[in-house]
């Protein structure tokens, strides 16, 4: 379709373009990486959204920068993406996020938590073998020292972590996990966070956090003795957080997510440096093609609830922009649709963000401190409600 037979958006979209473009504006501005931060904008929020392979977009810019850009607009100060080449050449993970046009440019906004999934191109075609872990040693350890050198008093923290293991681990439930595949498995993830754990170790000057993450799935199947990453990977390893895919929790969030969180956090071995809860919600969703825009919004407020009532360090909602086509049709995974119309659920969000930031502000005059997550948490639950 030519530019001049485009059909009017709706204002309200036009308005969410011009916030786009000022927040990649303020993003690229001269010396904005160097700006100190202000403290209420490096708090933690807990909630977020994130992107990954959005199905169409209504800029120029890469389908990562314009979600990037349309993220940073709605007030987050949180990202998920998966860290991968854009122009689909072999390049290491620290090439990517130092010299991929798309990468960097989201790295430059100004998120405060930046979360990726992250697999080495040159291991992937034998994910899990133990010829490979050399490899993701290596490339898992470049990666930190390149964002632990490079982001120094950015007061970034990254985190860095796997999709869905046990879709990995079951073919997405078409077979059960040998033992060996387990092991593998284990062994692939302690090997990926001793290279974050050496990296650290080894670039003493900088403050800038990395952590490790294993993410999971199919944690109801876990706990009914079924073999799973929770059971049988998480314990045997040292992460620093587990992520939580919670999509089988999600029938019946307000019971069945604190179990299911808890029994996560159970799984976890201790951390030197990193006490309570380690366990965060990556992933939630309620797609379009079975759900109201409202129903959408209700059912997530539910989870944002019980999460912040848990007290998970992020409840990542998926997604900015649908990645799922069935049919020709759009699921729905979305905060705004192909079509360019704001969802309810992104509403929410965006009030939360905005009520979130005068809390912690005022907290901050009156009390000269950040608030604890403890503090945080029960205040957050009332603005959804």
């Amino acid at each position: 379709m030519t530019p001049a037979s485009e059909p009017k958006r709706p204002r309200r979209y036009r308005t969410l373009l011009r916030l786009i473009a000022t927040a990649c504006a303020l993003a690229a501005a001269p010396g904005a990486g160097a700006q100190t931060p202000k403290p209420f904008e490096q708090f933690d929020y807990v909630l977020g959204t994130q992107t990954f392979g959005p199905a169409y977009q209504f800029s120029p810019a890469p389908p990562l920068v314009e979600t990037g850009r349309a993220i940073a607009a709605l007030g987050s100060n949180t990202i998920k993406f998966e860290l991968k080449s854009t122009d689909g050449g072999e390049h290491s993970l620290a090439d990517i996020a130092g010299n991929d046009p798309a990468i960097s440019a989201v790295l430059a906004m100004p998120f405060a938590y930046v979360l990726m999934w992250a697999y080495p191109a040159a291991a992937k075609e034998r994910l899990f073998d133990p010829a490979g872990l050399s490899t993701e040693y290596r490339e898992l350890y470049d990666l930190t020292r390149y964002l632990r050198e490079v982001y120094t008093g950015s007061s970034k923290v990254f985190f860095v972590g796997n999709w869905e293991m046990d879709n990995h681990l079951t073919q997405s439930r078409k077979k059960e996990p040998s033992p060996e595949l387990l092991a593998n498995v284990a062994a692939w993830v302690d090997k990926r966070q001793q290279a974050v754990d050496d990296a650290k170790r080894d670039t003493p000057g900088s403050a800038v956090q990395v952590y490790y993450y294993l993410e999971v799935n199919l944690v109801w199947d876990a706990i009914a003795g079924r073999p799973r990453a929770a059971n049988l990977v998480l314990p045997a390893t040292h992460v620093d957080y587990v992520s939580y895919s919670a999509y089988d929790s999600l029938p019946d969030p307000e019971q069945k997510l604190p179990q299911a969180l808890d029994y996560l956090q159970s799984q976890l071995q201790p951390k030197d440096r990193l006490p309570g809860k380690r366990v965060f919600i990556g992933e939630y969703g309620f797609p379009a093609d079975r759900y109201s825009p409202q129903e959408q919004d209700q059912l997530s407020r539910r989870v944002m609830r019980t999460g912040l009532s848990w007290g998970c360090p992020f409840v990542l909602y998926w997604e900015m922009y649908n990645n799922e086509v069935r049919d020709g049709r759009q699921r729905g995974f979305w905060l705004i649709d192909d079509k360019g119309r704001v969802q309810p659920v992104y509403f929410t969000l965006q009030q939360y963000y905005r009520r979130a930031q005068v809390w912690v502000g005022d907290f901050l005059r009156q009390r000269r401190r950040l608030p604890t997550a403890t503090e945080f948490g029960p205040a957050a639950v009332q603005w959804l409600q």
